[in-house]
């Protein structure tokens, strides 16, 4: 878009627009996330179109196992593809529109874009984090024009959109004074200390601070210069106060910089009486316009910790009053809040958005349990009623909480970035986990490539942010191959998974219990880890209005594992049977198993190795 201020936005060509509805329900939903540039380009051949017919006139084939390895073969070619995975690679807003199939048929419901606003020229910001122009699509994603295309033919498909935003900070719009700012040593390192830096001035077109820093800028400074709206360019929109490099320090992680991204001041004052900067509200109307100009149906909001949260709060607010006024009455606002549960909790109760995102030890304890390595209890006790949520798993968990164990960053692993299938062995765990993530409390979030058991793994973020169209960083380190494949395992059982999902309200909205097991059927006890490993059945339960569905997953990943396993007591009666609706043996599907008088009420169950089944 030309337009270069907020105020000049026209709003009024929303008037009388029937804009797509929100959903009933949040926690009927499946999310997917992926990295726009990573995920397609629109020249793949040998996939599946959106009515499944097949595309053959693309130049990409689909990925072989035998092209596994094949980026990394020499040190040259391994120096190559590392080198590739820190650049723009090439996935378009439009080749994501030529995948809606791909991801319908999995069972998707809402897929979660990465950032797609215009980021500083010159730069290899592919990630969409370090935004230029708050007011236009970066032209390595396409137009706003096909974002709208976009959004709408993803409604088509019954597929919601969430949009990644960020308002916390912009690109690297600015350089500060490095003369004044030297180590003893001779280098430039504007770190926080509380104080502000002598700024040098916004960056050009060619990325040096040659621009006078303030409102007066040249015609020249358009479009690739400064920073966009106009409205961001007055003077104390940023703190300019330096990165950040102690991330839990108060107010540093507030008020620096993530790096080269520079913080921008949101405002001042306690929660209730808060004072929004000029930059909050621009941005804030900024993000009004797209929800309506493309028909949005929810923003996930990046580095919510980092923000005050009295800007949050208003966010929020602005955010939910202008989408309930075109009628989005439940417009989600999915908030990135790292850290443990009861931080987000109170996070994310005091600034009014509608779910947290990115809370580590979901992440970690799901991962950790399927693997083997952490007790159930663990990860179930997550979604309890505790003094620090004080509230009903049932109530605040099913919709509050968005669930998964990979990600873009994968903040659980410390130093190390991989995805959960790196390593030996963990990919056949993958369903597994899956499965777990979907049919237990929260709204299930799937990261691009885990139903094809993605491996990345590394010493940083590249490695997790594979490119699912191959190019030259493909998956399982390869080059020039895609992997829509709707035939790998993975994917077909997690599309039969998600369909059940959808048929067994239960599964979606009912309490949670995980469940007790015995060997002997006799004595009963709590899945738990013997001897540093759990090679063992988890069962867990699901009840709404008088229904039970009983799941189980199996962390052996070399044997099949049978148990007792405990079931309602008042929901059965001897003589009682569950029927198998899922089992990743398929021949075990249609199998009854009878309700019997041990602990209560048990079942006999025997799951696959790393597998899952599903009884109700």
């Amino acid at each position: 878009m030309s337009v270069r201020r907020v105020a000049d936005l026209d709003f009024g060509q929303f008037e009388g627009r029937e804009f797509h509805p929100s959903p009933a329900a949040m926690e009927d939903e499946v999310l997917y996330f992926l990295m726009l540039d990573r995920f397609s380009d629109g020249r793949e051949r040998d996939y599946l179109d959106v009515d499944g017919q097949p595309v053959t006139d693309g130049t990409t084939p689909p990925l072989r196992p035998g092209d596994h390895g094949n980026a990394v073969t020499t040190p040259e070619d391994k120096a190559r593809f590392e080198g590739s995975g820190v650049n723009w690679l090439g996935g378009t807003l439009a080749g994501l529109r030529t995948k809606l199939g791909y991801l319908r048929r999995l069972g998707v419901t809402a897929v979660w874009i990465s950032p797609v606003l215009r980021q500083a020229p010159g730069t290899n910001s592919y990630h969409g984090y370090a935004t230029q122009n708050f007011l236009d699509v970066d032209p390595h994603f396409g137009t706003a024009g096909e974002l709208r295309e976009l959004v709408k033919a993803a409604h088509d498909e019954n597929i919601r959109v969430i949009l990644d935003v960020v308002l916390n900070h912009a690109g690297d719009v600015f350089g500060y004074d490095p003369d004044r700012y030297r180590t003893p040593q001779g280098f430039f390192d504007a770190r926080w200390d509380g104080n502000p830096y002598k700024i040098e001035g916004f960056r050009d077109a060619s990325g040096k601070p040659l621009l006078p820093y303030g409102p007066d800028l040249p015609d020249s400074a358009w479009p690739d210069g400064a920073v966009w709206p106009a409205e961001l360019q007055q003077p104390g929109t940023f703190t300019g106060k330096g990165r950040i490099s102690n991330w839990d320090w108060f107010p540093e992680f507030l008020e620096g910089d993530f790096e080269g991204l520079k913080d921008v001041n949101l405002g001042a004052g306690p929660v209730d009486a808060y004072r929004p900067s000029a930059g909050l509200k621009a941005l804030t109307r900024a993000y009004q316009y797209w929800i309506a100009y493309a028909d949005l149906d929810g923003f996930r909001v990046d580095t919510v910790k980092h923000m005050d949260p009295g800007a949050a709060r208003y966010f929020a607010s602005a955010i939910h009053e202008f989408a309930q006024s075109i009628g989005k009455d439940n417009f989600y606002l999915i908030a990135e809040i790292t850290g443990d549960r009861g931080f987000a909790y109170r996070t994310l109760e005091q600034v009014g958005m509608d779910a947290a995102l990115g809370i580590a030890d979901v992440q970690d304890r799901l991962e950790g349990l399927v693997k083997g390595y952490r007790d159930p209890v663990e990860y179930f006790d997550l979604f309890r009623n505790s003094y620090e949520v004080g509230k009903d798993s049932h109530t605040w968990f099913r919709d509050r909480v968005v669930t998964s164990y990979d990600d873009h960053d994968q903040v659980r692993k410390g130093q190390s970035k991989a995805r959960f299938a790196s390593g030996a062995g963990n990919d056949r765990l993958a369903l597994a986990a899956l499965a777990l993530n979907a049919t237990t409390l929260g709204i299930p979030c799937v990261y691009y490539g885990s139903e094809q058991a993605f491996d990345g793994h590394g010493d940083n973020d590249r490695y997790i942010r594979e490119a699912m169209f191959g190019g030259d960083f493909g998956p399982f380190r390869s080059r020039g191959g895609h992997a829509f494949d709707e035939t790998n395992p993975i994917y077909r059982d997690l599309s039969r998974v998600l369909r059940l999902r959808r048929r067994l309200p239960a599964l979606r909205r009912g309490r949670q219990y995980l469940r007790e097991i015995s060997g002997d059927g006799d004595s009963f006890g709590l899945p738990r880890m013997l001897g540093g490993r759990m090679l063992s059945v988890v069962p867990w339960s699901r009840l709404l209005a008088g229904a039970e569905v009983v799941c189980a997953i199996n962390t052996d990943p070399d044997h099949s594992r049978t148990a007792w396993v405990t079931v309602d007591n008042e929901l059965h009666t001897q003589g009682d049977s569950l029927t198998c609706l899922f089992s990743t043996d398929q021949a075990a599907e249609g199998e009854r198993v009878r309700v019997e008088p041990r602990n209560g009420k048990a079942v006999r169950l025997t799951v696959p190795a790393a597998g899952f089944v599903l009884y109700a």
